[in-house]
Parts: structure tokens; sequence; C-alpha cells
């Protein structure tokens, strides 16, 4: 969470320099990044719990709580904190806290739902490569001894940018859907619908793009075809209006 924060250089840096400095270098920059003292997620819980206090459920309460979120809480634990805090900071302050976080937690069902529904593990949220997706993905490697295999989790509406799987010979990729139901699409191509048990092999060189429906969760095993200097080229995003034509 500490990492590249310029809220405060957003909002306030034309008016109050010096509180925008403070807010993004110190608090978030220094504080937030102490995790010998204090994990993120034991940050988190002290800085909700404490605007929940105040009665402070504006768009900054939100922040913390998708934080909350990202550092590892679920939603099971927040509504206990919530129930908990409500027998000493007052019941509406509470139902105010609820109807924030119900927004935030609100796809942990479906999650739960579609990893119960295929036969290898989310992971881990896929904060590497976050920067060349459109959304929330999650990685699970399946195997990295030899043949390279992960298992990608898309959230609905989420889709990596526009790229090229490059290679001197041989390379590309497979794509093999597990679960859910996602799109995959080469530069100049209709959009191929992809549902448990389709795949689609992707030589090298050719640019594409792959994600999840808008409606719908969507798993993908991922291959990498072996090759010769082989490497990936990220492009640019697949903007709002290429991803309604692709799933009409």
């Amino acid at each position: 969470m500490a990492e590249n924060v310029t809220a405060g250089r957003d909002q306030l840096g034309a008016f109050a320099p010096k509180f925008a400095e403070i807010n993004d270098d110190v608090l978030f920059g220094q504080v937030w990044s102490r995790e010998e003292e204090l994990s993120p997620r034991d940050r988190s819980l002290v800085t909700v719990t404490s605007l929940m206090f105040q009665g402070i459920t504006d768009s900054s309460f939100g922040f913390h709580l998708q934080a909350a979120k990202a550092n590892g809480i679920s939603k099971e634990e927040i509504a206990e904190v919530i129930t908990h805090a409500a027998f000493y900071m007052g019941w509406p302050k509470a139902w105010a806290a609820f109807n924030m976080a119900k927004e935030v937690w609100k796809d942990d069902d479906g999650m739960l739902a579609h990893a119960a529904s295929m036969p290898f593990p989310i992971g881990q949220s896929n904060d590497a490569y976050a920067q060349f997706f459109i959304g929330k993905s999650y990685l699970a490697p399946i195997s990295l001894n030899g043949q390279r295999m992960y298992n990608v989790t898309f959230e609905p509406g989420c889709r990596n940018n526009w790229h090229i799987h490059n290679a001197k010979s041989g390379g590309g990729q497979m794509l093999i859907c597990v679960a859910g139901k996602g799109y995959y699409q080469e530069r100049g191509k209709k959009a191929i619908l992809m549902r448990p048990g389709e795949a689609v092999e992707i030589p090298a060189g050719v640019e594409h793009w792959h994600g999840a429906a808008p409606d719908s969760w969507f798993s993908h095993v991922a291959i990498e075809v072996p090759g010769e200097e082989t490497s990936n080229k990220w492009l640019e995003p697949v903007d709002d209006e290429q991803y309604r034509k692709a799933c009409e």
C-alpha cells in the first residue's frame, strides 16, 4: 500500500503542497511501510476501526476498506470487526460501515463459488503483472519444472493488455479454460468465446488478449510452449469499446 501513493498530490498538491507531501511521503511512504512493527494487514485493521469510531464513512473509508481487503482481511473478518466494534462505537456507525463493506467484499461469494468449480487453486493476487491488466487477476503456479504452467483467474470484466509472445524459434502459448467463461482475441479477428475444456493455441508473434466475460469469472491454464530466445511484449490496454464489441 505504501508504494506510489499520490493521492495527496493529486487532490491537494496545488492548494496545500506540504500537507500533500506529508500525506504521500510520510504517512503512506514511511509509516505504512514499517512492516517490522506492524504488518499492512494489522495497520488496515487499526485504520478501519479508528475511522469507524469517528463515524467517517466517506471515500477515505472506502479506500481503506479496499486496502484492508487487498491486505488479506476476509469478508468474515471485517464483519466480525464491525460487529465487535458496534458495541463500543454505536449501532448507527456500524450500519454505515456495513453498507460500505458489503460493496467492497460483494464479489467474494462469486469467487468462492468459482474456486469450488475447478480443480486448481485461484492462487495469489497477480500483483507483479497488475499494470498489464484491467481489473483483478490471480495467479497459481501448477508446474515450474520443465514445462511452465499457471492457472490464471480473472474477475468478471478483467482482461489483459494486447501482447505478443516472441521467440527466435518455437515459443508461443496454449490456453485451456478450466472454469467460468472468457474470451480470446487475435488482432484483426473475431473474439473466441472460451468455456471449460476449450483450448486455443497461440503461435509466437501473434498480437492477442484474453480475459473474463463481463458477467463471469474465468480461469485458464496457461502453458508456455518451449522455444529459443522467448520473451513477452506488452502493448496497449483493451479499452472499454474494444472489449464491448468483442463480447457482443
